[in-house]
């Protein structure tokens, strides 16, 4: 008997299949006795039918708890009541093991006690869907940008030099020197672009912020486009693209997840091109006229950044920031030196930023001024500077937040919930 998923169970209509996986639920009905079995790719309810009270399937049945882990063998049958539209007829069970009592209950749990206990909280079907969305986004993002001929570029995890700023470095020792955790593998990416054209790297970068905001994790993973040539007008458009695109693959493939976790999708189906586009200043007259005031060159908050995103139905893209609030290597504006071509794009229904990057400085001069005017050692960065000695071009990428991409899409209000074992603030276990 051929062992398949229950998300393939489709195309085994009327035939007799083996489902292993886990007793999700159960409950029993006269001569009948229903099991609801998970396998991490779907639900499946398991009918168990019999005219005799001491049939070897019922006494089976009552020794399972939730959790318990088993093979079921039986018939494929469709119906619309079932969860996920098909059912079992049930003719064996082989029982694996029998779980203990299962500490995650219907009832209400402290946030406390759920992430203490995340390694088995990943099991309910809500944090289920999460994580099935965020795989889609994830493959979505992969998919987006190979199709567009990005070569995929593994930048370090451990890095001499800091890249959005000292005060937020994870230090360790490597060796007979000193290493950081990744902040972004942004200043690798341009040295790869100048090699390849076009590049992305895609993995978990680190902030050692002492924030617990809902859209701040010490451990978050990113997704870094940088293309040799291109300037803001350029990324602004990917930026638009790449948005619209993962919204479109989660609306087409993850139904079933967003209605687990009661997503109205009204607002995601209504995220169209051109997204509004405003400068800093433009922002702070926003502001203004909702009676929150900042002074020229205050920075965004989640505050402000909730209060922009509520304005607007769609996502927002906000460009040339004072220079003095972003990092060193943006490009000036010819116009207003004052202003740097940076890019955020915040995300509608008051989720924020999900976007952060701009034009980079591609005169070495200008560099090293720049560098000399943050405090940073210019022998650290001697590599970096290399890129604009040897055929130096005006280049523009951006990185995007996976968790809090998913966290809007999902409509989830902390961020935490987005990843499988999110680093907090004073919390590392599990």
């Amino acid at each position: 008997m051929k062992w398949v998923y229950i998300e393939d169970l489709p195309k085994h209509e009327n035939q007799r299949v083996e489902i292993r996986g886990w007793v999700y639920n159960k409950r029993s009905s006269g001569k009948i006795r229903f099991l609801i079995i998970r396998d991490g790719t779907g639900y499946v309810q398991g009918m168990i039918y019999s005219n005799k009270k001491d049939s070897p399937l019922f006494e089976k049945f009552d020794k399972l708890n939730q959790e318990s882990s088993l093979h079921i063998r039986g018939e494929v049958k469709k119906d619309k009541r079932a969860p996920g539209g098909y059912e079992i007829s049930v003719s064996d069970i082989d029982i694996i093991q029998i779980a203990e009592s299962y500490p995650i209950t219907p009832k209400e749990h402290g946030t406390s006690f759920l992430m203490k206990n995340r390694h088995l909280w990943l099991r309910s079907s809500k944090q289920n869907a999460v994580l099935q969305i965020r795989t889609e986004v994830i493959k979505a993002i992969r998919d987006f940008f190979d199709n567009r001929g990005f070569r995929l570029m593994d930048t370090p995890i451990l890095t001499p030099s800091a890249c959005e700023g000292t005060t937020t470095l994870f230090e360790t020792e490597y060796f007979d020197q000193s290493a950081y955790l990744s902040q972004s593998g942004q200043l690798y990416n341009e040295a790869t672009a100048m090699a390849f054209g076009k590049v992305y790297c895609f993995g978990p970068t680190f902030r050692a912020e002492k924030s617990k905001t809902r859209r701040h994790l010490i451990e978050f993973w990113m997704v870094e486009p940088e293309i040799a040539f291109a300037q803001l007008d350029d990324i602004k458009k990917l930026s638009e693209d790449l948005v619209l695109y993962i919204i479109e693959r989660v609306l087409e493939n993850k139904k079933t997840e967003l209605e687990i976790l009661e997503r109205d999708t009204k607002p995601l189906e209504g995220v169209k091109k051109p997204f509004p586009k405003l400068t800093y200043e433009e922002v702070l007259e926003k502001m203004k006229e909702k009676g929150r005031k900042l002074d020229f060159g205050d920075d965004f908050g989640a505050p402000e950044e909730t209060l922009i995103s509520k304005i607007f139905k769609q996502p927002v893209c906000i460009t040339h920031f004072p220079a003095k609030i972003k990092a060193f290597y943006m490009q000036p504006d010819d116009k207003r030196p004052d202003l740097v071509l940076g890019l955020d794009v915040l995300a509608s229904e008051g989720y924020g930023e999900i976007i952060g990057g701009g034009q980079r400085i591609h005169d070495l001069k200008l560099l090293k001024e720049r560098i000399k005017e943050h405090n940073l050692p210019e022998k650290d960065y001697a590599w970096y500077l290399d890129l604009r000695k040897y055929g130096s071009v005006p280049h523009s990428g951006f990185g995007l937040g996976i968790e809090r991409t998913v966290a809007w899409i999902c409509n989830i209000k902390h961020i935490r919930e987005t990843i499988p074992f999110p680093r907090l603030l004073y919390r590392i276990y599990p």
